[in-house]
């Protein structure tokens, strides 16, 4: 016969309260119930709990046990709450991969919404390229995934729309085409020398590849990039989120022909479950960013 859960809290009950009566007022049962449940504890351990004269004096047997009852109960309790809390998604892990854009002007506000819900829950973000988001998802690296939805497998991943973000141009401010912020063709930039980078796959379906393919350099690092940028030896396109607000020496100028955007959103495996963390930060996602537009202050 198995010990039960009950019957340990019912012995030591009755130690803290000095006695069966008492005992059986906090435990809400009666008398008769408390006692029997202690006599069945004393059958399986083959020792008395109790001196069989007093029964709120312990014996040698029942002092020896009452220490590492008590230190089991406290494992357990502590169990109980850390798996309740987890399932309600108050604490665990929730890994996160997003294109280094959405991580840096987007990711701050929804991560600081839940960090005040969520205070115990550890956050692990990475930053990748579009390709490397999806990569760390399907690998299981991750449990959600923001980025571009150009290159998606559609049968294992579901995918929410969260953001529509232009594509335009990037150059110098004192470069002549600055001179149009209105927007920009794409054949303007034919006699300019161009920069590729890993966002230019977006021109691929539009005439406006030819820039990419007879580009004189190709930078990937975006960092890097801005820094050919500045020398004023090309000029580029970005997706606006990508552009650093506080940028003074470059313009993005929106490209009007072809008038291009990225669909951002968020991704996740369509046959895994996510944990009740990352649904959470899942659907912060969703009332944080889901709007069209780049307008300064996104709409639920």
């Amino acid at each position: 016969m198995s010990i039960k859960l009950q019957q340990l809290k019912h012995f030591v009950l009755v130690v803290e309260e000095g006695g069966f009566r008492a005992a059986s007022h906090r435990a809400n049962r009666s008398q008769a119930a408390l006692s029997t449940s202690i006599k069945e504890l004393e059958k399986i351990l083959g020792q008395s709990l109790f001196e069989a004269g007093n029964k709120s004096t312990l014996t040698p047997f029942g002092t020896i046990c009452l220490p590492k009852i008590i230190q089991f109960l406290n494992v357990y309790n502590a169990l109980n709450n850390d798996l309740r809390a987890a399932a309600a998604g108050q604490q665990g892990r929730v890994r996160i991969a997003s294109v280094p854009s959405v991580a840096a002007k987007l990711i701050p506000s929804v991560l600081g919404a839940f960090s005040e819900k969520y205070p115990s829950v550890e956050v692990s973000l990475i930053d990748d390229n579009a390709a490397g988001v999806e990569a760390r998802l399907l690998s299981g690296e991750v449990d959600l995934a923001l980025g571009n939805c150009s290159e998606l497998e559609e049968d294992a991943i579901d995918f929410t729309a969260l953001i529509s973000d232009p594509i335009g141009v990037v150059c110098l401010r004192d470069n002549p085409i600055a001179q149009q912020p209105e927007g920009i063709e794409w054949k303007t930039l034919l006699q300019l020398p161009f920069i590729r980078n890993g966002t230019c796959k977006l021109l691929d379906p539009t005439p406006a590849r030819t820039l990419s393919e007879q580009a004189l350099y190709s930078v990937e690092n975006i960092t890097s990039l801005f820094s050919v940028l500045e020398l004023g030896i090309g000029v580029t396109t970005l997706p606006k989120l990508a552009f650093p607000t506080n940028e003074t020496r470059l313009v993005w100028i929106p490209l009007i022909d072809p008038p291009l955007k990225r669909q951002i959103g968020i991704f996740r495996l369509k046959d895994r479950t996510i944990s009740p963390q990352a649904q959470a930060f899942h659907d912060l996602c969703i009332a944080y960013l889901n709007y069209d537009g780049m307008s300064d202050s996104p709409s639920a």
